[in-house]
């Protein structure tokens, strides 16, 4: 029996569906251990720079992500030691001084806009998915969600997706699709193709399991 986890990466633009995706995945697995790891825990400690700084902090850039640290926890989840996941607050712009204890787990599903653009996290994955949404449905869910659950304004969210968003997923984020082995495409309506991803993850466990 081979031990290690499955180790599932899901990328996709911002609004794309991949939380969705996730979500209805571990619902296919009740019986089995699953841990989703979002990678948005992984931005870096900016508690050095000025808080004025921090606000002008490009989120959708790689160099935003403690990578070193994702794929550390990672390996020492793959080895089955627990990590201490850490804490992210959106006010400072900065790190929290809380972590949150994570437990190994048969299947570990990575979450993010960029899990597939750091080659050192792809290496580590067992299967690579992408969901693959129109930019007007990817706007329109973010919009939505900035203004009801973050407070701002329509201008605001506009500015950000025109001025950064955008043209980070062009240069970061589209791009990693050619490293995806499953594409999903409208994320979390496509019930086939979660269904698809989701038998060949239970073949793997099966695999595993001999």
């Amino acid at each position: 029996m081979n031990d290690k986890p499955i180790i599932i990466g899901v990328a996709g633009g911002t609004g794309s569906g991949k939380t969705t995706v996730t979500r209805t995945i571990c619902e296919q697995f009740e019986n089995t251990s699953i841990l989703m790891l979002e990678q948005d825990s992984y931005y870096k400690d900016q508690s050095h720079i000025p808080f004025e700084e921090r606000l002008n902090t490009n989120y959708d850039h790689p160099l935003a992500f403690d990578h070193d640290l994702l794929r550390d926890h990672l390996k020492s989840l793959s080895q089955r030691q627990p990590v201490e996941k850490p804490v992210y607050n959106y006010e400072l712009h900065t790190r929290s001084n809380e972590t949150i204890k994570i437990d190994p787990q048969e299947v570990i599903i990575l979450e993010g806009i960029l899990v597939l653009e750091d080659e050192r996290l792809r290496n580590m994955m067992d299967i690579k998915v992408f969901v693959d949404t129109d930019a007007d449905i990817r706007i329109i869910r973010r919009m939505m969600r900035d203004i009801k659950e973050r407070g701002r304004t329509i201008e605001s969210v506009m500015d950000q997706y025109i001025n950064v968003v955008r043209p980070m997923h062009l240069q970061f984020v589209e791009p990693a699709k050619r490293y995806a082995d499953i594409i999903i495409p409208e994320g979390g309506q496509n019930h086939v193709a979660i269904d698809l991803l989701s038998t060949k993850v239970k073949s793997i466990i099966d695999q595993k399991q001999i």
